[in-house]
């Protein structure tokens, strides 16, 4: 089968998602109002209020969702075929993560920019705030922890990328400067941005960056990881305008123009989709495709964690309500195009289905380095791009991704303390410097505290970060729901994902219980059933919710 008729039905089903489903929920659903005042403007600060152009918020909010995550879920989970990864990273993009990504950050802006945790507070009641904030801090721990193992990781394997990923840091500083100081028209900053960076990709492979093995007895890797770490903390307390945005905006538009350079090669070559349509020979001890697709392909298809950023920090750049579809909406879209491209580079990027089945010999093979190997390979046959110079542009590609979503991830998790001196009133944690210090202290205690010298601790608690992710946007669309119910408006748009997802989340968390104990992994088991009773109990807070009258703030009527 030719990858060309997975990328036109997939890329055709998502435009006209756009084009039309999201105009009908911007426009029944959630009644945006140009008129309404965002808290961008309300509560504008110049440091996280910051009104902000849609299309420079739709880069930060896009990449900051992004991540590697929609790169390294769908290309694991082609091992069971790739007709059921393919259809549900299309029609969840555009039936679950449209839907929710844009409603997140609606419900945001319509209660002062509150966070997805502190608006449950506001909906449906303090103790499913308090309970809900556990599975949201638990799901930020996880990304901010493994993200930081994993850019390690592409470090140390690409010598050739470490110029270009640290290389981006200096371009969107200059960006950020040109765009907000002196007024640069945004089409050639945009330009000037996307040049500098593909030419340190170009550059990339003449000067290979290696740290020592060891650097005052601790390995390359975690030395790499302290740097991330330090830099995250630096990136979180900045201005918005100064680093976030533009690294966030300037990344959006060099994967685009990979994703352009890819599906035009996929359009020149029309490779072969090597790997079978249904896997009926999946590798002995791979879990069952159903309920565990819907959590291995999270990113790409729907993310709790695209909540936290939508209601975490772009509630807060938001210039005009009616911005939310753009930049929630297409932000979906961009996330289910990449994912695609990873589904193509991961099934049609190998000679033949032997060579597929000699990199999937197991559940979890494949992820990253199947999309860096099989996209190069695409790339030269269909461009010409030496295979060097197009795995250092795919590697830098999924690491920038993963760098901007550690930046969002630790910034949210700054919130977060911010949100529990407030809460709890602990003044000192309600301050930007000792918040920042304690998210930061949590991601290393757990990285070296539990994985030792090397810093691999989060990668302890990863298996459990699919179901909690999900399970996070199953209950950040019961909140949206909670809110559409009390407005008196349509809510089965938002009701069925939520069920759906709500159903196969815990049916995982139930076979993943099972598979700890047998085990005896009581670490993991433990924090299953942390995050199995959290979701119980907020499901139940909300049911309750539902027939309570509304009050005056919650998202008023316009």
């Amino acid at each position: 089968m030719s990858a060309i008729l997975l990328m036109v039905l997939g890329l055709g089903g998502m435009a006209a998602g756009y084009f039309f489903y999201s105009s009908f929920i911007a426009d029944r659903i959630y009644r945006f109002d140009p008129d309404f005042m965002t808290p961008a403007h309300e509560f504008e600060d110049g440091v996280d209020y910051v009104p902000t152009n849609k299309f420079v918020l739709w880069g930060h909010h896009f990449t900051s969702v992004a991540g590697a995550a929609p790169i390294v879920g769908p290309a694991i989970a082609v091992i069971w075929g790739w007709l059921p990864a393919f259809l549900w990273v299309v029609l969840g993009t555009i039936f679950f993560a449209g839907v929710h990504d844009s409603g997140a950050i609606w419900a945001s802006v319509r209660n002062r920019a509150l966070s997805v945790g502190s608006l449950t507070g506001e909906v449906v009641g303090k103790r499913a705030r308090s309970i809900f904030m556990i599975v949201i801090f638990l799901v930020l721990l996880m990304v901010n922890a493994v993200f930081g193992v994993v850019i390690a990781g592409l470090l140390i394997k690409n010598p050739a990328s470490v110029v270009p990923i640290w290389g981006a840091i200096a371009v969107a500083l200059v960006i950020g400067q040109l765009i907000y100081r002196f007024k640069f028209n945004l089409a050639l900053v945009s330009l000037f941005g996307v040049i500098a960076l593909y030419a340190l990709i170009y550059i990339g492979p003449s000067v290979p960056v290696s740290l020592p093995e060891t650097v005052f007895g601790m390995s390359d890797g975690a030395v790499w990881i302290l740097i991330l770490f330090a830099y995250a903390a630096i990136a979180s307390l900045l201005p918005v305008w100064v680093l976030l945005q533009p690294r966030d905006y300037i990344n959006g538009l060099q994967l685009f123009v990979g994703l352009i350079l890819l599906y035009s090669a996929v359009l020149i070559s029309s490779p072969e989709v090597v790997a079978p349509m249904i896997n009926h020979d999946v590798p002995a001890g791979a879990p069952p495709l159903i309920p565990l697709l819907f959590v291995t392909i999270a990113c790409g298809a729907i993310s709790g964690f695209h909540g936290l950023v939508a209601s975490g920090t772009t509630s807060k750049q938001l210039n005009r309500e009616t911005d939310a579809r753009f930049v929630g909406y297409f932000g979906a879209v961009g996330e289910g195009a990449l994912a695609l491209a990873a589904i193509i580079a991961a099934t049609a990027g190998f000679a033949s289905l032997g060579d597929w089945q000699a990199v999937y010999t197991s559940f979890g093979q494949g992820g990253v380095q199947a999309f860096v190997d099989g996209g190069a390979t695409i790339l030269q046959n269909g461009v010409g791009i030496d295979v060097a110079v197009s795995g250092t542009m795919l590697t830098v590609m999924a690491a920038l991704f993963a760098g901007t979503t550690m930046d969002t991830g630790l910034r949210l998790q700054r919130y977060i303390f911010q949100e529990f001196g407030e809460i709890y009133g602990i003044r000192w944690l309600g301050k930007p410097a000792p918040a920042t210090l304690m998210a930061v202290g949590c991601c290393i205690l757990l990285a070296f505290g539990a994985g030792g010298a090397d810093g691999s601790g989060g990668l302890l608690i990863w298996p459990l970060f699919g179901t909690t992710n999900q399970l996070l946007a199953g209950l950040t669309l019961l909140v949206i729901t909670v809110m559409l119910v009390r407005l008196k408006r349509p809510m089965w748009i938002t009701l069925i994902p939520l069920v759906f997802l709500l159903v196969m989340t815990l049916a995982a968390l139930l076979i993943q219980l099972n598979e700890f104990y047998r085990k005896q992994d009581w670490f993991l088991l433990g924090l299953d059933v942390v995050v199995l009773v959290a979701a119980i109990l907020v499901t139940l807070e909300c049911a309750s919710a539902f027939r309570r009258p509304a009050r005056d703030s919650i998202g008023e009527e316009s």
